[in-house]
């Protein structure tokens, strides 16, 4: 080994005494990610805000972040443009039931640096800063309102669906650079991410006009499941579920407007509802079929009139138990949720709740969470027995709710 100089010698000893005293950090330890605590994120959709809830326990709120700190810089920006301030309008009277609606789907990245959140009455993804409450970046999609999320398993990317272009993009969840597209049916919906590289897309149609009667379901648009590569983004099936729910006895009296959708862990199956049922649909992905349909209760004060549901959507939201035995089914317009034994697709206790509209599954995978809409609160159920465990107040009119990581001892924006 070749003698080290004189200025590599002090260097060493210089470096050493550093150390020593712990002035100088080794690289390691000098760039350790910060500790990060696992929360819920509810997203308030009229409010524009996100409440911030434990993932497990008593789901006892942490702390609000407001997720339209540019409200009024967008809206200057809205009313100075024409075409967009007409779809802004539309957007309030239509799907917001007379309200903006500011908050849809949200994703945390995953150093807990910022909420990336989709913001449907603005048409944009936007990033807000977690220690600040600011806008770190924001893209506009395709058309005029953006809608469903779904971050890939590294965390590294979101999907959002762009609701009037028929498109999906694919952004940067750090930066919010666009690292492609890919087209779909009318109205893209629900988003996941599948373990074997796929990115499934659901189109739900035109289910803002008002042709809902059977014989006018022609008149609801182009909807299938688009499934793309995640990586190329290229699109390499498409799957008409029209012609699977002719085949299955009893399906061809349902809508193909696919709604949220629960894969089991292998997912071989997938459960999936649709418009205007009060149900859900199982599905074969290797065999390309149907092989099971369950009718949930309805609620004898909800009306059988179709146009009385919000969005064509009489139940929306569902979610299964980490491993696969358990169903939880949001029965939105009949005011309840349930826990449905997959196995049997028998129906647990019917748990009253007020227009639910979203079910997750905690962060021990023993409840179900589900998103009140018409009481602003969440509500946890048991996967176990199938009974309430606690609701907690949030704001106006929750929907998306998600698991995220923040930084340890986060309360709130410090600015």
């Amino acid at each position: 080994m070749p003698a080290l100089t004189r200025r590599q010698r002090l260097w060493s000893l210089t470096a050493a005494a550093l150390m020593a005293a712990g002035a100088l950090v080794p690289v390691s330890t000098a760039h350790a990610a910060p500790p990060l605590q696992e929360v819920m994120l509810v997203g308030n959709n009229w409010e524009g805000t996100a409440d911030v809830i434990k993932s497990t326990g008593d789901f006892a709120k942490v702390g609000r972040i407001n997720l339209i700190p540019d409200k009024q810089e967008r809206l200057r920006e809205i009313y100075t443009e024409p075409i967009r301030l007409i779809f802004f309008l539309g957007i309030r009277e239509t799907a917001g039931e007379g309200h903006d609606q500011f908050v849809d789907d949200m994703y945390t990245t995953p150093d807990g640096s910022a909420i990336v959140v989709s913001r449907p009455s603005f048409g944009d993804v936007a990033s807000i800063d977690t220690a600040t409450g600011e806008l770190k970046w924001r893209f506009r999609v395709a058309g005029y309102r953006a809608d469903h999320m779904a971050v890939s398993p590294d965390g590294a990317r979101v999907a959002v669906s762009a609701s009037t272009g028929n498109t999906v993009h694919v952004l940067d969840i750090h930066t919010g650079r666009q690292v492609g597209s890919f087209a779909t049916g009318d109205k893209p919906h629900e988003n996941v991410f599948t373990r074997d590289g796929k990115i499934w897309n659901m189109s739900i149609g035109e289910v803002n006009n008002d042709f809902d009667a059977p014989w006018q379901d022609f008149l609801k648009g182009d909807r299938k499941i688009t499934v793309a590569d995640a990586q190329t983004l290229k699109v390499v099936k498409t799957i008409d579920m029209r012609q699977r729910l002719n085949a299955f006895p009893g399906g061809k009296d349902h809508s193909d407007s696919i709604r949220p959708v629960a894969f089991t862990p292998d997912e071989s199956k997938m459960y999936f509802q649709v418009s205007f049922f009060n149900g859900f649909f199982e599905y074969d992905v290797a065999a390309d079929k149907i092989t099971r349909m369950k009718t949930l209760p309805k609620n004898p004060d909800t009306s059988d009139d179709r146009g009385t549901f919000v969005n064509d959507s009489r139940h929306h939201g569902m979610s299964m138990n980490p491993d696969g035995t358990r169903l939880c089914i949001a029965g939105t317009m009949d005011d309840y949720a349930t826990v449905v034994d997959r196995a049997t697709l028998q129906e647990g206790p019917l748990v009253p709740a007020a227009k639910p509209y979203w079910a997750t599954v905690s962060g021990d995978g023993k409840a179900c969470v589900i998103s009140e809409s018409g009481a602003d609160q969440v509500t946890a159920i048991s996967f176990a027995t199938g009974q309430k465990i606690t609701s907690v107040p949030v704001g106006d009119h929750p929907q998306r709710v998600r698991i995220a990581h923040l930084p340890a001892g986060w309360t709130g924006p410090t600015d």
